[in-house]
């Protein structure tokens, strides 16, 4: 790793992280692929255990206290497994569904919500998108009502990762209509084991499939307003702020598995020859391959740019869009190239190529499309009038 950014620390974390993974993960990747789900509560408490799932957390709350490059170490790694389901779940309990609670929550919620999901005694989901309402987030139609001290909150959620094994759901909801719009809007966390709260059913997906992904529905499910994250009517400002951090956190994520998925290629181009030389001696193949490697390493200092900007408390927004839609461009690019350096091999599903070009192409979709980043960029950049 280079010393400009990563110390001796960061690498003995990059180890334990990438052991941790060899032999607790890897191992069970193709049967949880299978499945379509993985043991979440096992895992992430023996991630908890580790003190891997709070590491730019409070140690107050159980967390280590580090700066987010300690994060970005631990994305990396996770990013190394052999699929991206199982990254993408275990991101979205520490970088998607509990960033709001940590800078915003209150004492008690902290306590209350945020130490078991350092601890990994509880799976966290995030629920913003639903059936109606993907990129567009103003467009949610989720309502909680107040009544009292609680809300009654009624409506459903879609593509929920986590969402049939979650303790607990970071939700948006609107609050008051009377705003219209994106006000309105307030950030609850709903524990699942509340009356009125049900899973739908779980989605069958193209790719990450070891990650369960479902659609949620709520009727009358009444939840204290304790539970509301800030103040009423902030829900959407505080979860465009998380969506900062997921989006960040994938690029770390899919960056790391583009390099894997390079490395793959090279080892089959090396070992497998044609016309009596290995294919790796092909002029073309080498080009075309240091020509992703290149750009893969563009994308990484671009996230390092964004990690550099989050840790001194400047706003990245810009930034991490455009790593967001360079880094789902790219994982296509790559995913497609490599699939057909490997001919045959790449399109069976005993080899891994076949799983990374269809949990590859989530990238650009999910988190916020392709459309959307360019839209940001452009208002970022003042072309709008």
């Amino acid at each position: 790793m280079s010393s400009l950014y990563f110390n001796e620390e960061h690498d003995a974390l990059r180890k334990l992280v990438r052991d941790f993974v060899q032999n607790e993960v890897n191992p069970h990747i193709d049967e949880w692929e299978e499945a379509g789900i993985f043991p979440a509560h096992k895992l992430f408490k023996q991630m908890g255990d580790l003190g891997l799932l709070g590491l730019d957390y409070p140690e107050k709350y159980g967390g280590s206290g580090m700066d987010y490059w300690y994060q970005a170490v631990f994305l990396e790694e996770i990013g190394r497994m052999p699929c991206s389901g199982i990254p993408t779940a275990i991101a979205v309990q520490t970088d998607m569904a509990t960033p709001a609670l940590a800078d915003h929550g209150t004492e008690e919620q902290k306590e209350k919500f945020l130490r078991p999901a350092i601890s990994g005694e509880a799976v966290f989901s995030i629920a913003v998108s639903e059936p109606d309402a993907g990129s567009d987030v103003a467009a949610i139609r989720t309502r909680a009502v107040a009544d009292g001290d609680d809300y009654i909150i009624n409506g459903s959620k879609m593509w929920i990762t986590n969402g049939t094994q979650a303790d607990y759901l970071t939700l948006l909801a609107r609050t008051d209509d009377k705003y219209g719009s994106f006000r309105g809007m307030s950030l609850i966390i709903v524990p699942t084991d509340t009356p009125g709260f049900s899973v739908s059913r779980k989605l069958d997906k193209l790719g990450l499939r070891s990650s369960d992904t479902a659609i949620l529905r709520f009727d009358d499910m009444r939840v204290p307003q304790a539970n509301r994250i800030g103040a009423e009517g902030m829900g959407f400002r505080l979860q465009m702020q998380q969506f900062q951090i997921e989006r960040l956190a994938a690029c770390l994520i899919s960056a790391a598995a583009m390099e894997e998925i390079i490395k793959l290629t090279v080892k089959y181009c090396r070992e497998r020859a044609v016309f009596g030389k290995p294919l790796l001696n092909n002029q073309w193949i080498q080009f075309k391959l240091a020509e992703l490697q290149t750009e893969i390493e563009a994308l990484k200092h671009l996230n390092y740019f964004c990690v550099r900007k989050l840790v001194a408390g400047q706003d990245m927004t810009r930034e991490a869009s455009m790593a967001k839609l360079k880094g789902g461009r790219l994982a296509r690019e790559v995913a497609d190239t490599c699939i057909q350096f490997h001919g045959g091999m790449g399109y069976v599903e005993e080899y891994p190529m076949a799983r990374y070009f269809r949990d590859s192409r989530l990238m650009s979709i999910g988190g916020g499309a392709d459309e959307v980043m360019m839209g940001i960029i452009a208002k970022y950049e003042g072309w709008e009038k």
